[in-house]
């Protein structure tokens, strides 16, 4: 198996750009591409393309869109880039989505393309650290081919199993991120009603027992202080959480519509 050297970043935003930085400053070959003018990119601009055409010439595209309607205009619409060869013989789907949109993503990829689901978690500042939590689902092969590049951009990488495990257990991490971000910043606003001081109340969680990953990062988190917008990180997480209630659609709970209407509810700070 020849190493991966030639790498595509689809979707270069908050998480993807900084991917790409840390595969570029680790001596691969990368094309970014993303909808937006190539003037936002800075320095980066140069490695970015106006056109989903230079991706068909790398050995693997690591999509990092928003979402399950990108991905499919990623692979199949707009972009189209698997819709004639010459494509990429390996997609790397780091977007976190539904487990059954991965599925579906398989039945529609020539057979001749392998796929792999890398959802990953530590938000733009891990991103910018090579610092990523990475959980993998698809071929083992596949993996070891791609573990350079992953160890690039994260230090802790978690082979779940087969295609479609990996965002399985996102969504399901996903699912408990989002609770602790509402009843954090649900003890944060009781805080300031009681005249407490809620920097102090996360120094005291972060001893506690109610210390989470969202309390102890709160000062270097980018999104931290956000209130509820769609097309911002509180959206996005709240689109996570509707990817895991997709697991098994049928049956909800009081708590996950509960949980839903807490992310919709938060103010910026």
């Amino acid at each position: 198996m020849s190493p991966i050297k030639h790498i595509g970043v689809a979707g270069c935003g908050a998480m993807g750009l900084p991917m790409a930085q840390r595969l570029l400053a680790a001596g691969f070959n990368v094309s970014g591409f993303d909808v937006r003018p190539l003037s936002d990119f800075g320095a980066f601009a140069q490695h970015m393309d106006a056109s989903p055409e230079a991706l068909k010439a790398c050995e693997c595209v690591i999509s990092v869109v928003r979402d399950a309607a990108e991905t499919r205009a990623l692979c199949f619409d707009q972009q189209a880039l698997f819709a004639a060869p010459p494509y990429p013989r390996l997609l790397v789907v780091s977007s976190t989505l539904s487990p059954r949109t991965v599925s579906a993503l398989r039945e529609r990829l020539p057979e001749a393309v392998e796929l792999v689901d890398a959802p990953m978690s530590g938000a733009p500042y891990g991103a910018r650290e090579g610092t990523l939590t990475f959980m993998l689902g698809g071929d083992p092969d596949a993996i070891v081919r791609l573990r350079p590049a992953l160890e690039a951009m994260g230090e802790s990488l978690f082979h779940i199993g087969p295609l479609g495990s990996g965002m399985t257990v996102k969504v399901l991490n996903n699912y408990v991120a989002a609770s602790n971000v509402a009843a954090t910043r649900r003890s944060m606003a009781l805080a300031q009603r009681a005249n407490l001081d809620p920097a102090l109340l996360r120094q005291v969680m972060r001893a506690s027992s109610g210390n989470n990953w969202y309390a102890e990062n709160f000062d270097a988190i980018d999104w931290s202080c956000e209130g509820y917008d769609r097309g911002n990180t509180i959206g996005i997480l709240e689109k996570d959480l509707q990817c895991a209630l997709d697991i098994e659609p049928d049956v909800r709970q009081p708590l996950d519509d509960a949980l839903l209407d807490a992310l919709r509810r938060l103010q910026s700070l």
